[in-house]
C-alpha cells in the first residue's frame, strides 16, 4: 500500500529528487498514493506520446504552459495553457507537441496502479519497441500506427 505523504514538491523538481527521461521528455513525480499518481512534464517541441489506452486508469492533464495537439477518441483537439484534458479509462488518446515551443503540463492518473513502476523501467530507454513491450506489462496499451 502506498500512502501519500504531506509536504511540498517544488516546481521543476520530482519528489525525493526523482526525474525520468522518457523518449526525450522529462517527467517529475509530484505525488503518489494508491488512489492517484501525479507528475509534472516537460515536452520539447516535436516530442509526443503515441496513441494508447489506459484500461484501468482515468488520466488528466492540466496545461501549465504551451499547447498540445491531441487525438482523443479519434478526434483531433488542441489544449493550451490553463486547459484541463480529461481522458477516461479505456479511451484511446495520443499527445503531441507540434507548437514550436516546449510544453509544461501536470498529469495525473487515478488509481495509480503501476504507472510509476512503468516510468522507472522505461527511464532512459531509446528503443520504442521495448517501451511498448514494457508498457503492456503495466496496463498501458499502445495502439498500432494508422497505416498498420
Amino acid at each position: 500500500m502506498t500512502i501519500m505523504t504531506a509536504g511540498i514538491t517544488q516546481a521543476g523538481k520530482g519528489q525525493d529528487g526523482v526525474v525520468w527521461n522518457i523518449l526525450g521528455q522529462t517527467y517529475y513525480p509530484k505525488q503518489e498514493s494508491d488512489s492517484s499518481f501525479t507528475f509534472e512534464t516537460f515536452f520539447p517541441d516535436g516530442t509526443f506520446v503515441p496513441p494508447h489506452i489506459h484500461p484501468t486508469q482515468d488520466e488528466f492533464i492540466y496545461m501549465l504552459d504551451g499547447t498540445f495537439d491531441l487525438v482523443l477518441d479519434g478526434q483531433g483537439l488542441q489544449a493550451s495553457t490553463g486547459d484541463l484534458i480529461r481522458m477516461p479509462m479505456g479511451l484511446p488518446h495520443g499527445i503531441f507537441n507540434k507548437s514550436g515551443k516546449p510544453v509544461k503540463a501536470l498529469f495525473w492518473v487515478t488509481p495509480s496502479r503501476s504507472l510509476r513502476t512503468l516510468f522507472e523501467r522505461i527511464h532512459n530507454l531509446t528503443d520504442p519497441a521495448e517501451v511498448v513491450r514494457i508498457a503492456a506489462e503495466h496496463e498501458v496499451e499502445f495502439l498500432p500506427p494508422p497505416d498498420a
